[in-house]
């Protein structure tokens, strides 16, 4: 009887140190009030005729600061830098010297920006997206969040989680382009600089305030 009491403790000792993936997303999104990671990201276009769809890699750092800011810098192969300053979300792509500006309000609603660094609890994040936890994959807890409102590019996405670091995003568009950002080196609640999301357009650059 002993060892059948002392089996039980263990298991649920176990059971609770282990969260689920819902319960990983909370504590994300209750505590990581800032973090910089670098990331890796695979885009695949649809394929067709039965075929495989082309991908293409890049690779480069990510920074967010609660609420409502985030800062990616693509370096390979091509240099982009996007901004969201609260405001405004910027995107710079070097090699054409062109600036893109729009409101944020209007673009990060229903995105993964939203997730990671909007959404100020998971009430909120609800109303947004229908959550449903996955099963473990490639040592990453999973949570699926599916838009409610059938609105914008976002069809779906996964969010993978190993502890309490957010390691993957995998998302799917409505023109049947999956993304896969993996997260590496995730230092969270990091000394983030306010100035990393201060956007200023280099001189000489060209500027397109898109509606």
């Amino acid at each position: 009887m002993k060892k059948t009491i002392a089996t039980l403790l263990f298991a649920g000792a176990a059971l609770a140190a282990h969260a689920g993936p819902i319960e990983s997303l909370e504590n994300f999104i209750k505590t990581a009030k800032s973090g910089r990671a670098d990331f890796t990201q695979v885009i695949t276009a649809p394929g067709r005729d039965g075929q495989p769809g082309k991908t293409r890699t890049s690779n480069g750092t990510f920074e967010f600061q609660r609420p409502d800011r985030f800062r990616f810098v693509y370096k390979k192969p091509f240099e982009q830098t996007i901004v969201a300053d609260g405001q405004t979300l910027w995107l710079h792509d070097i090699g054409l010297n062109q600036v893109t500006s729009r409101k944020q309000a209007q673009v990060l609603g229903t995105t993964p920006a939203a997730l990671i660094a909007a959404s100020p609890d998971l009430a909120t994040l609800k109303r947004e997206f229908e959550l449903v936890a996955l099963p473990d994959k490639d040592g990453m807890q999973w949570v699926q969040a599916t838009p409610k409102v059938k609105e914008g590019q976002l069809t779906s996405m996964k969010v993978g989680f190993r502890g309490n670091d957010l390691a993957a995003l995998d998302i799917l568009d409505s023109f049947g382009q999956r993304s896969v950002l993996t997260f590496n080196g995730m230092q969270l609640n990091a000394g983030v600089s306010p100035d990393a999301f201060k956007f200023q357009a280099p001189q000489g650059a060209d500027v397109v305030r898109a509606p």
